[in-house]
């Protein structure tokens, strides 16, 4: 089910270039996998050491298919994001099940990409989640981030979890994101 998903959002895809702001499609797929930071935003260098050591926190195991499996679409026309989402054996909170905490991660993941790709950079400052459904280990989830809003340096963004088909839904989301300066971030 997750190779049909992830084929019918990539067919909407362009062809690929390195820089994912001049793609011509509506929808976009976001590079995920081992994210290097040379520089952080706003041009102060980050030592060798912390750039050989970075890692996206969803993208800390090696293990293939053991933890976060999920790649990301952002559609920039509808101002929607679109992330397909297969948890593995080492997410499990009650037995069989996804741990809500990996929930929260994703839902935070893919809003916060939103918020930032639409925004620039951004720090979470409310998630609210309201889980609906128990997710099975090993199958493949949908979420679904929309806009809400943005009010000057506030970004709104709504999330629906729901099973590939959409049938069942297993959790909604509403978080709000401010837009930052990386001098926040680099404690200046």
């Amino acid at each position: 089910k997750m190779m049909e998903l992830y084929d019918h959002y990539n067919s909407m895809c362009d062809l690929e270039t390195a820089d994912i702001h001049n793609q011509m499609g509506p929808w976009i797929r976001l590079p995920s996998y081992n994210r290097s930071l040379k520089y952080a935003t706003g041009g102060v260098y980050l030592s060798k050491m912390i750039q050989s050591k970075a890692r996206l926190f969803t993208r800390n195991i090696y293990q293939a298919g053991a933890a976060f499996e999920y790649v990301i679409f952002v559609n920039k026309e509808e101002k929607k994001c679109v992330c397909l989402f297969q948890a593995g054996h080492l997410l499990e909170g009650p037995p069989g099940h996804v741990h809500g905490g990996a929930i929260a991660t994703m839902i935070d993941t893919i809003t916060g990409t939103h918020a930032t790709f639409l925004s620039g950079l951004v720090v979470t400052a409310n998630l609210n989640i309201n889980y609906r459904n128990a997710i099975p280990l090993g199958s493949t989830v949908l979420l679904e981030s929309t806009l809400d809003k943005i009010e000057d340096r506030k970004v709104y963004i709504n999330c629906k979890v729901t099973s590939s088909d959409g049938s069942k839904v297993h959790a909604e989301a509403t978080a709000l994101f401010v837009s930052i300066n990386v001098s926040h971030l680099m404690g200046m």
